[in-house]
């Protein structure tokens, strides 16, 4: 799938964002937080291409194990709605499931093993 500009949300709407970018190869993630939040995430893209149109201080950062990656939460209503990620600081996604007029459930993705990345026990 090429990359295509979406819309997007937290649920509560007090953020905004589009984001330029393919939503294939659709990932899920067997990390600790991951398997907790159950989203599906978009195919990685750059910062450039991800754009808070509004409600940027709606956002709140978390961090875990090596604090490489920086996964973005609204503070109101709790929704992740993007991360960068570890591996690659320089790559983003975005949660599949926060872009109007997509179906996640409808997605096919493969398991990315960020548990075996894992450099603390049970992180």
């Amino acid at each position: 799938m090429s990359a295509q500009l979406f819309q997007g949300s937290c649920h509560c709407g007090a953020l905004k964002f589009e984001v330029h970018a393919s939503l294939s190869p659709a990932t899920r993630c067997n990390c600790s937080l991951c398997r907790r939040r159950g989203a599906v995430m978009s195919a990685a893209f750059d910062e450039q291409q991800l754009r808070v149109l509004s409600g940027e201080d709606a956002l709140t950062l978390y961090q875990f194990n090596t604090r490489a990656a920086r996964h973005f939460f609204c503070k109101h209503c709790g929704i992740y709605p993007f991360h960068q990620t570890r591996l690659n600081p320089k790559a983003w996604r975005v949660n599949v499931g926060c872009l109007e007029g997509v179906d996640s459930f409808a997605m096919e993705s493969s398991v990315a093993n960020g548990a075996a990345s894992s450099v603390v026990e049970d992180a």
